[in-house]
């Protein structure tokens, strides 16, 4: 993801990193003197399987060999410019390096049961040195300075990949990732949905702030649940005739005038639609073909300004739960 993907008043999704997280004052460049050394603020226990050192001011990953257990280590927040010192690591599931200085993926090879790694806000320029983690599950890698997805083929257990907030022009590169459910490339400069075909198992898509003007290409993704596509060029909604699973549809900011060709899509339950120039009610009034929409943005569109836009909108579809951030009553 993510790439805020909070939006129109809804939750975040809690395990994307999109989602924005407050900063500790002073992160970032600071004076030598004020970085912290690991040994300083660690107390050694071989038998521990959990260490977090998030906020330490840590400027190096150093001191850890008798941590044999090890399962979890939680590195956010903190100076450190280089992945080293954790060959010994063996038994570590989660690594967490969100938010340092670092400006390459290197030394993971010996972390064979690595199932989840978050290095997301760093200075990363590309996807390498990874072929040894067979066993990852999540890898999370917003906001660095990734222009290509790619040496991925080995991932066949992956089930997330966030890639918001970079440069990556290019949806490719992930026809082996067959066992991927959500997959988070908003805030990128993508101009076209595209080579998504192998990911049958894809739940979540999330694809919001980029430069795409059009939807295509969605066909094998029948079991797609949510779909994001805010702050793009879009104009015209259509070619989600498969995607009948749908259960959340975001196409807020775009280009487009009229809501169209979601009728089949039964199991809808949010369709967010604000930011967008729907000025015709007929157009609204085909949203009574889905059975199990509970919200309604529509916000910021000429049908919004009309004095009745509430009363109307639940008369067309009385089931809704909330308009816009507002309780239905």
């Amino acid at each position: 993801m993510s790439a805020s993907e909070e939006q129109h008043d809804q939750q975040p999704r809690a395990d994307s990193p999109t989602v924005d997280e407050e900063r500790p004052p002073g992160a970032g460049e600071v004076a030598e003197h004020e970085i912290v050394k690991m040994e300083d603020v660690i107390t050694i226990d071989p038998e521990t399987t959990e260490v977090d050192l998030n906020h330490g001011r840590i400027g190096k990953i150093e001191n850890l060999e008798p941590l044999t257990k090890l399962e979890r280590l939680y590195l956010r927040w903190n100076l450190i410019k280089k992945i080293e010192n954790l060959d010994h690591l063996t038994s570590l599931l989660e690594l967490e390096l969100y938010d340092n200085q670092i400006t390459e993926l290197e030394n993971l090879d010996n972390l064979v049961n690595l199932e989840m790694l978050d290095v997301s806000f760093n200075r990363l320029h590309q996807i390498k040195n990874l072929s040894a983690l067979t066993n990852l599950r999540k890898l999370f890698l917003c906001a660095n300075r990734i222009s290509l997805i790619e040496n991925l083929d080995h991932f066949s257990s992956l089930t997330m990949l966030e890639l918001g907030d970079n440069k990556i022009r290019k949806i490719e590169n992930l026809d082996n990732l067959s066992s991927l459910t959500h997959l988070y490339l908003g805030k990128n400069k993508i101009t076209k949905i595209e080579n998504l075909d192998k990911l049958g198992k894809l739940e979540c898509l999330s694809l919001q702030c980029n430069r795409l003007t059009k939807i295509e290409n969605l066909d094998q993704l029948v079991n797609l649940t949510e779909l994001y596509l805010s702050e793009n060029g879009i104009e015209t909604i259509e070619n989600l005739d498969q995607n009948k699973q749908l259960e959340t549809l975001d196409l807020a900011k775009n280009r487009v005038k009229r809501i169209e060709n979601i009728e089949h899509l039964e199991m809808l339950e949010e369709f967010w639609m604000n930011d967008n120039g729907v000025s015709e009610w007929t157009c609204v009034d085909k949203l009574a073909s889905n059975k199990k929409l509970a919200t309604v943005y529509l916000e910021r569109n000429p049908v919004a300004s009309d004095v009745n836009y509430r009363r109307k909108l639940k008369l067309a579809v009385p089931w809704l739960q909330k308009i816009d951030a507002t309780l239905c009553r």
